[in-house]
């Protein structure tokens, strides 16, 4: 097993947060970076409040519950990670067209598409059935 050397440790520790406190301060500025530039992410949080309406009027099952904040959390992360690739792609390119750098952001749309899709097709099961009894006894 290599040894670190002493320099490469001060390197490393120097960058490294070692207090939980302030990762998570980091996080939260994170979160509040995607809400504020990504117009999908403030889409995606209206609708997971759009989703929490309505499993609180249909009174959803706590089965049905995780599912859909699975879902949700899953979509949400997704755009996350989408947006930070196409940060560090813009940051190597120079924002100069380059086809890797297309494929990379187009890839990361597409895992937030499929996400998206897995997401709309549990908010259906669950919702549909009982919009439907809901019409119909209304």
């Amino acid at each position: 097993m290599p040894m670190v050397s002493k320099d490469k440790k001060k390197y490393v520790t120097k960058w490294k947060n070692r207090r939980f406190i302030k990762s998570l301060t980091y996080a939260v500025k994170g979160v509040q970076t995607v809400f504020n530039e990504e117009r999908n992410f403030r889409f995606d949080v209206f609708a997971l409040c759009m989703v929490v309406i309505g499993g609180l009027f249909f009174k959803v099952s706590i089965v049905e519950w995780l599912w859909l904040l699975l879902s949700a959390t899953l979509v949400l992360t997704a755009e996350i990670i989408n947006s930070a690739i196409e940060n560090v792609v813009d940051l190597a390119t120079d924002l100069k067209p380059n086809k890797l750098a297309k494929k990379a952001k187009d890839m990361g749309a597409a895992a937030v598409l499929i996400i998206a899709i897995f997401a709309t097709l549990v908010a259906a099961m669950i919702f549909l059935p009982r919009i439907y009894f809901w019409i119909l006894t209304f």
